[in-house]
């Protein structure tokens, strides 16, 4: 199939090349010229393991190309809108401004028939002001279809995805033939392009618009639920002397709540866990359901609050005071396997150490030279070893399997402390121990209390 992508940020060009290795002529669309122009010579312009090979192969075979001119989508048969949906600078709503951009600029490039299909997260509803926009083009089919991608592993969830999504107008018994059950309109064009992926038997859901549009932000405030309800056992943990490692790993053993993402921390950031729990909040306060409204405040608050616990125990290692030490901090990026920064919770942390006077380094494998131009008064370093120099305190707060690795004799002989805090309690904290470190996690104090030493 001929298939237009409009978009070419992290989940434009990861669609884009994926739709490509499928066999698909597609052509990525993006009003940035230097991106377009770094993705037409088969380089990300962000870190995502798998892309720049996937982009290369694209070019190679002559199936994917990039340009910035709308009307190169001339002749597709289906279009994806891939554009970002950012927060609102005055309020927790979405802003849809990229959205009615992207399908205005198609109107005229879009041929009898042609297939217009969302993948961006956005508020219920969103289907309905663009159909308003469309209805100049009844002979052109409007469709939702959720994307699910997980920074760090996009490639995969693109190929092998866990499900797909079709919102059509009318939901499922408006998508097949009563007659014959073949799939119609919208779902017939989402079939086709995703032909290899419902033949290896990836599950499809057929559904309304509205629910269509609910299903990614629901996923997403489920899941930030779920990683602040740990944290906030783990301050329950602290206080009453237990480890919540331990408790979360027997709770993971209930198949009623299993092990993945109930491992408490630092917090989850990034472009879109934050900003989809507040848009989900400010859709439930519009719909009138403060039960959602309030459970999602919550959320939030408690994930924050995660940074301002995180900088009050290392206030607490450094003797009580944070002005004039030397602090390393391990990790920039929100996550492990990209150099995104956007709603760091390292790069907040770190900050926020600065700002009580710490003399703060961070290294990060990706993000240096992306979080240098964002933090001015941050040292940042690409070595490592560089970073952990003469550290009086050292904090672990982007989880890289690098920074797992890390031998505490080794990284023992290079500071001027032993002491280091785990805000994502994935060291060997034994281990540690063993070469005479004091160790401190998040909810893991039991652990700790027992082997900590005078702290100066």
């Amino acid at each position: 199939m001929r298939i237009s992508v409009i978009g070419c940020g992290y989940l434009g060009a990861v669609h884009a090349a994926a739709l490509a290795s499928m066999g698909h002529s597609v052509v990525g669309i993006d009003v940035d010229p230097g991106k377009v122009q770094q993705l037409a010579q088969g380089v990300a312009p962000f870190h995502e393991p798998g892309l720049d090979e996937l982009l290369q192969d694209g070019r190679a075979t002559g199936r994917l190309r990039f340009a910035t001119d709308p009307a190169e989508a001339r002749g597709a048969q289906v279009h994806f809108l891939c554009v970002g949906t950012p927060q609102d600078k005055a309020s927790d709503a979405a802003d849809l401004t990229f959205v009615v951009s992207a399908l205005e600029s198609l109107l005229p490039h879009l041929a009898a028939g042609a297939v217009v299909v969302g993948k961006s997260t956005v508020p219920v509803g969103t289907v309905d002001m663009l159909r308003g926009i469309l209805a100049r083009r009844p002979d052109v089919l409007l469709g939702w279809n959720p994307e699910f991608l997980r920074q760090g592993t996009a490639i995969k969830d693109s190929l092998v995805p866990d499900r797909l999504v079709y919102g059509v107008e009318g939901g499922r018994p408006a998508a097949f033939n009563p007659a014959t059950g073949a799939p119609l309109g919208v779902a017939a064009a989402l079939d086709a392009v995703y032909e290899p992926l419902l033949a290896a038997g990836i599950p499809r859901l057929v559904c309304s618009f509205a629910t269509a549009e609910l299903i990614k932000s629901a996923a997403n405030a489920y899941l930030a639920t779920k990683v602040s309800f740990i944290n906030a056992v783990a301050g329950l943990c602290d206080a009453a002397g237990a480890d919540v490692t331990e408790l979360s790993a027997a709770m993971g053993l209930d198949p009623r709540i299993g092990s993945r993402y109930l491992h408490a921390g630092l917090g989850f950031g990034g472009g879109c866990l934050p900003k989809d729990i507040r848009s989900f909040r400010a859709q439930a306060a519009t719909l009138g359901v403060p039960a959602v409204e309030d459970w999602m405040r919550l959320v939030d608050s408690v994930n924050v609050s995660q940074r301002e616990r995180t900088v009050g125990l290392a206030r607490e290692l450094c003797g009580g005071a944070l002005a004039g030490r030397s602090v390393t901090v391990l990790g920039a990026s929100f996550k492990p396997d990209t150099d995104d920064i956007r709603d760091s919770p390292a790069l907040d942390v770190a900050d926020r150490l600065a700002a009580a006077g710490a003399h703060v380094t961070v290294t990060d494998p990706k993000a240096v030279n992306l979080a240098w131009r964002r933090y001015p008064r941050l040292r940042f370093e690409a070595s490592t070893g560089r970073t952990l120099q003469d550290a009086e305190l050292v904090l672990l707060l982007t989880e890289w399997d690098e920074y797992r690795r890390l031998c505490p004799a080794v990284t023992g002989q290079l500071v001027r402390r032993r002491v280091v805090l785990d805000a994502r309690n994935v060291l060997d904290a034994a281990a540690w121990r063993e070469e005479g470190w004091l160790v401190r996690g998040l909810g893991t104090s039991a652990g700790t209390l027992a082997t900590a030493g005078a702290v100066g």
